[in-house]
């Protein structure tokens, strides 16, 4: 108890240290730059400790919790018993497909409840007038960060470069962009960045840097990263591709509208 109590103490000095400049920033264009008082100052300075201790308590957990939880699963998810109960005889990256399957459920389950992504929902239906749902958008979101994480998964496990996938991911976007709805393509954009937060980056990267530990010849300081590079990219993918369904879905029902018309 008392080492837990000596590293939260410890973690909690090194993130007021961090926040402290920002604070400082803050409060010199206030009251220096903008010459005005600080309004509502004691909810200010309570609103500062909260930051501050939840950011220590956020780092701690995830120091304590979830980069060990990861690697644990990581590992027994590749364990040779395991495996071969389950796929006794097949090649070796077919082995693994459990791997895929976890992957893609914490990749849809952890982006569902990305508090960034919930807000930008929020914000994408307010504007539209309720045109852009808050559900599918994130449905939307979570399924491409699911099938990011199977497919980054299935890159550590074959050692393949992650340039390949990255580039072709890009060479999708490029192409979808040309023919998307254009007042969809910013805020396609912004999804693939919401998803990279507090709630998924932690545990994607445990799963990462676990796997690739435990997968035989893979390095963790070279194979372990690049899944946050997935789950950044591929939901821009599925908001472009949701969009133009929707806009080819829409056309398609005025075609049928105005050919019962002519009947």
């Amino acid at each position: 108890m008392i080492d837990y109590v000596m590293d939260f103490l410890s973690v909690l000095f090194y993130t007021l240290r961090d926040v402290l400049p920002i604070l400082l920033l803050i409060i010199f264009f206030q009251v220096v730059v903008l010459k005005k008082a600080i309004p509502h100052l004691k909810k200010v300075i309570l609103g500062g400790v909260y930051v501050v201790i939840g950011l220590a308590l956020f780092l701690m957990g995830l120091e304590k919790a979830l980069f060990p939880l990861g690697k644990i699963m990581a590992s027994q998810l590749t364990e040779p018993a395991f495996i071969g109960s389950f796929y006794d005889g097949a090649s070796n990256w077919m082995s693994y497909y459990w791997i895929y399957i976890f992957a893609a459920l914490i990749g849809f389950a952890t982006t569902i409840a990305e508090p960034s992504l919930i807000a930008v929902a929020i914000k994408a239906n307010e504007v539209s007038a309720g045109t852009i749902s808050q559900k599918g958008l994130r449905f939307t979101v979570a399924i491409g960060v699911a099938f990011a994480l199977a497919l980054g998964t299935f890159r550590i496990v074959t050692g393949t470069p992650l340039f390949i996938y990255i580039m072709t991911g890009y060479i999708i976007v490029i192409i979808q962009t040309i023919f998307a709805p254009k007042r969809l393509i910013a805020l396609a954009y912004d999804s693939g960045g919401v998803t990279t937060s507090t709630v998924t980056v932690p545990i994607v990267a445990a799963l990462g840097l676990g796997l690739s530990s435990a997968v035989p010849g893979r390095n963790p300081a070279i194979d372990g990263f690049g899944l946050i590079a997935f789950a950044s990219l591929f939901p821009i993918v599925a908001v472009l591709g949701y969009a133009q369904f929707m806009e080819l879905k829409i056309r398609f029902s005025k075609k049928i509208k105005k050919e019962n018309d002519a009947i």
